[in-house]
C-alpha cells in the first residue's frame, strides 16, 4: 500500500478487509507492487544440477519401479525455488527419464507439447502416431501435444533423456487432456525416420497428396545431433560471432518457420574456447544443457561452474555471462514461444 497510514487507517481498512474477504474482495492496493513489477523478479532461482547425480538416483529407481508400472520412469527437475509445483521455471517443467534394456513406456497422448532431448544411450526410440524415431546421444525429438507417443529399448544399454515439457503453462489455463491407448504400443503407420526424409530437407510433399502424411501444422518431430552440430559449425567457421551469444542457431518447425513447438523454443549455441560472452538478459527463463566442452556461466554475479552433460537453469532476467575453457556446445529450450506470441518476449544487451 502506498503510504502506512495513520493507525485509525490501518485498523479500519483490516477491519474492511475481514468483513470482505468472505464476499472473495481484496485490495488491489496492497499488492499492486507485485503483480505489476518493474521488471521481471522470477521465484525461480538459478541451478545447476549434475547429470552423474541424476543419473545415480535414476538407476536407483530403476531397480525399484518398471517404466511399465510408473508409465514414465522420471526424476523432475524441481526448481529449488517454486519446489512442490514440479517446475523448474513457473512455466516449464523438466525431468530426466530413463528407460531401461528391454522396456517399454506405454503409448499415450496429451495436451502438452514435449521435448526429449538424448543425454545417453543409443538405438531406443520414441514413436510417434506410430513413426520411430531411433535415437543417438544429444539427438532432439518431439512429442507434440495430442498425438501418441511410446518409448522403447531394444538395446542392451540404457537409455537416458532429459524432458521438456510445458506443463504448467497448460495447467494455468485448465487444458490439460490426455488419453491412453489400450495397446502399449502403437501400430506401425510409416518407416523409421520417414518424416525426416519428407520435411527435413526444405522440401514437403504436395499439399493434399496421399504422401503429406504428417499434420500441417507440425511435421516434423526428429532433429538428429549428427545434422544440427553440422549446422552448428559451418556456422561457427563462416561467420562472424555474436558477442552475447556466441554461435547460435535456433531450431525450428518447418511448416511455418517459427519455433518447434507453440509454447517452446529451442537452440544451441557454440561458444569457442577462451571466448567469453557479453552480459545479456532476456524474459525467457531458459534450461540448458551442456553438451560439449568446459567452462563457466555467471548468473547475476552468481559463479557457476560448466561440464559436460550438467543441466543449468537461468530463470527471467537473470544476466547471463558464458565463458568457455574449451569449445562450449550448449543445447537450451525455454518459453521464449509463449511469450513471443503474447507480445511479451523482451531482453537487455550489455
Amino acid at each position: 500500500m502506498a503510504g502506512h497510514g495513520s493507525n485509525d487507517q490501518r485498523a479500519l481498512l483490516e477491519e474492511l478487509y475481514a468483513d470482505m474477504a468472505p464476499e472473495g474482495l481484496a485490495p488491489l492496493w496492497e499488492v499492486l507492487s507485485v503483480l505489476v513489477q518493474d521488471v521481471p523478479r522470477s521465484p525461480a532461482i538459478v541451478h545447476k544440477w549434475s547429470y552423474g547425480n541424476i543419473r545415480n538416483y535414476l538407476m536407483r529407481a530403476g531397480d525399484i519401479i518398471s517404466a511399465e508400472q510408473a508409465e514414465r520412469r522420471v526424476l523432475i527437475l524441481e526448481n529449488p525455488g517454486i519446489a512442490g509445483q514440479s517446475a523448474i521455471i513457473p512455466s516449464l517443467y523438466a525431468g530426466m527419464q530413463l528407460i531401461l534394456p528391454g522396456e517399454i513406456a506405454p503409448c499415450h497422448r496429451h495436451a502438452q507439447c514435449a521435448l526429449r532431448f538424448v543425454m545417453e544411450g543409443e538405438g531406443a526410440y520414441t514413436t510417434v502416431d506410430g513413426e520411430k524415431a531411433v535415437m543417438h546421444p544429444f539427438d532432439l525429438v518431439l512429442t507434440p501435444g495430442m498425438q501418441w507417443h511410446d518409448h522403447a529399448n531394444p538395446t542392451d544399454s540404457p537409455m537416458i533423456w532429459l524432458d521438456g515439457l510445458d506443463i504448467p503453462t497448460v495447467r494455468m489455463f485448465d487444458a490439460s487432456f490426455a488419453e491412453r491407448l489400450p495397446e502399449k504400443v502403437h501400430p506401425e503407420t510409416a518407416r523409421p525416420g520417414d518424416s525426416l526424409h519428407r520435411y527435413g530437407g526444405n522440401m514437403r510433399p504436395m499439399r493434399g497428396s496421399i504422401a503429406d502424411r504428417r499434420p500441417a501444422h507440425q511435421p516434423l518431430f526428429h532433429y538428429p545431433y549428427a545434422l544440427w552440430r553440422e549446422n552448428l559449425a559451418n556456422l561457427a567457421a563462416g561467420s562472424q560471432i555474436d558477442p552475447h551469444l556466441g554461435h547460435a542457431l535456433e531450431f525450428i518447425n518447418p511448416a511455418d518457420g517459427g519455433s518447434i513447438m507453440p509454447t517452446i523454443s529451442a537452440h544451441v549455441r557454440l561458444v569457442p574456447a577462451g571466448f567469453q560472452t557479453s552480459p545479456r538478459r532476456s524474459s525467457d527463463g531458459t534450461v540448458f544443457v551442456v553438451v560439449e566442452g568446459e567452462g563457466t556461466a555467471l548468473v547475476d554475479g552468481q559463479e557457476l561452474r560448466l561440464a559436460e552433460r550438467d543441466v543449468l537453469v537461468v530463470p527471467s532476467w537473470n544476466e547471463l555471462r558464458l565463458s568457455a575453457d574449451t569449445e562450449l556446445v550448449l543445447f537450451g529450450f525455454s518459453d521464449k514461444a509463449s511469450q513471443e506470441k503474447l507480445h511479451l518476449y523482451r531482453e537487455l544487451r550489455a
